[in-house]
C-alpha cells in the first residue's frame, strides 16, 4: 500500500490487472519513434552521412563519440548521423522503461513482460550493430542486419501495444471462422506467410542499398545495384527476371523476386480476410494493407524509372514498405487471441475483436 497527499492508503497496482492507459501510451510512443528512427536511418543513408562522425576504423572516436567529440560540431553529414543517434538513444531510454514497468505492474501478464524485455535486448543488439556498421564501412550485409532488427523491434512493439490493449465489454459471439477454426488457422497462415515475405523484401533492399557508395570511404565502389537493370521494370535488361548476368544485377533482382512474392501473399491475404470478415480490425487493416501495396509497388517503380532516383523517393519507399510491415503485422495479430495474465481461469483469452485498434 502506499499513501497519497490526503493522507489515504492507495492500492498498488494487481499484477493481473489490465496494462494501464500510461503503459498502452507508451508502447505507442516506442511504436511511432522507431518508425521516425527507420525513417532517419533512411535520410542518414541517401545524404551520405553514415560515415558522417568519422571514417571506418576510427574506434571510439567515431562511435559513440563524434568526431572524437560527445557533441559534434556544425557540420551538415555529422549533424544527421548525430540526429539519429539521439533518437535511437531516445529509443532505448523508452524500451528500458517500459521493460521496468511491465516487469513491476504486469508481471502476471507474461507475455507482456516477455516482449518487454526482449525489445531492450533489441535496442542494445542494433546499438552494436550500428556501432559495427560504421566501424567497417557501411558494409551491406550490416545494413541490410541493422535494418532487420529495426523491423524486428518495431513488430514487437506492436505486439506489446495490442497486447496491452483492455479488455472489450459485451463481445460477440466467436464466428466458425475464429482463431481455433481450420479456416482461422489458414488465415493465420497467409497472414505469417505474408508478413515474413514483406520482412525479406525489406531487408534485400536494405542490402540493395548498402551497395551503393552513400558515402562509403571506397573509390572502387561508384556504382551499386540500384541500377543494376538500369531504368526498366518490371524488365530488366530486356528480360523478365534474368538472374546470373551479374552479381549486382542477383542482387537487385533478388529484392524483386521477393517483392513479388510479397505482392501475390498480400494479395490473397486481403481478398481472404475482407471476404471472412473475421473482425472489425482485421477488416480495417486489409483495407490499409491493400492501398499502402498499391502505393509501394508504384513508389519502388518510380524509384527504378527515375534516373537519377531523388533522395526523398528512396526514403519514401522506406518508409512504404514499412508502413506495409506495420500493417500485416497487425493484421496478423488481428486474428489471434491475448493471452490471459497467469492465474487466470482456462480460456479466458482475449479474442481478436476484443483488442482491436
Amino acid at each position: 500500500m502506499t499513501v497519497g497527499a490526503s493522507g489515504r492508503e492507495l492500492a498498488e497496482p494487481s499484477p493481473g490487472a489490465d496494462p494501464s492507459p500510461g503503459f498502452r501510451r507508451l508502447a505507442l510512443a516506442g511504436v511511432v519513434s522507431t518508425f521516425a528512427l527507420v525513417l532517419l536511418g533512411g535520410v542518414v543513408r541517401v545524404s551520405g552521412s553514415g560515415l558522417g562522425c568519422g571514417p571506418a576504423g576510427s574506434g571510439l572516436e567515431g562511435w559513440p563519440l563524434c568526431g572524437g567529440a560527445l557533441v559534434p560540431g556544425l557540420d551538415l553529414n555529422a549533424v544527421i548521423e548525430y540526429a539519429h543517434r539521439a533518437l535511437a538513444s531516445a529509443v532505448g531510454l523508452l524500451m528500458i522503461v517500459l521493460a521496468v514497468m511491465a516487469w513491476r505492474r504486469l508481471r502476471a501478464h507474461r507475455v507482456i513482460v516477455r516482449a518487454s524485455v526482449g525489445a531492450v535486448l533489441l535496442v542494445v543488439a542494433q546499438g552494436l550493430l550500428g556501432a559495427a556498421t560504421v566501424e567497417w564501412n557501411l558494409e551491406a550485409e550490416l545494413v541490410a542486419a541493422h535494418l532487420l532488427l529495426a523491423m524486428l523491434l518495431l513488430g514487437l512493439l506492436i505486439y506489446i501495444w495490442r497486447s496491452s490493449r483492455p479488455r472489450a465489454s459485451g463481445e460477440p459471439a466467436p464466428s466458425d471462422e475464429g482463431p481455433a477454426s481450420p479456416a482461422g488457422s489458414g488465415l493465420r497462415g497467409l497472414a505469417t506467410a505474408a508478413s515474413a515475405a514483406a520482412l525479406a523484401t525489406i531487408v534485400a533492399g536494405g542490402y540493395m542499398a548498402g551497395t551503393e557508395n552513400n558515402g562509403r570511404l571506397d573509390e572502387a565502389q561508384t556504382t551499386g545495384a540500384h541500377y543494376a537493370c538500369g531504368t526498366q521494370f518490371p524488365s530488366c535488361n530486356g528480360s523478365f527476371l534474368p538472374f546470373g548476368s551479374g552479381a549486382l544485377v542477383d542482387v537487385h533482382l533478388t529484392h524483386r523476386a521477393l517483392m513479388y512474392l510479397t505482392v501475390l501473399l498480400a494479395l490473397a491475404l486481403v481478398a481472404v480476410a475482407l471476404a471472412r470478415r473475421p473482425s472489425r480490425s482485421a477488416v480495417v487493416l486489409a483495407a490499409a494493407t491493400l492501398g499502402v501495396l498499391v502505393a509501394q509497388v508504384l513508389v519502388g517503380a518510380l524509384n527504378v524509372w527515375i534516373a537519377p532516383t531523388d533522395g526523398l523517393l528512396v526514403v519514401l519507399h522506406l518508409g512504404l514498405g514499412t508502413v506495409l510491415w506495420c500493417a500485416l503485422v497487425g493484421l496478423r495479430l488481428s486474428l489471434s487471441p491475448v493471452p490471459a495474465p497467469a492465474g487466470a481461469p482456462a480460456g479466458a483469452r482475449r479474442r481478436p475483436e476484443a483488442v482491436a485498434a
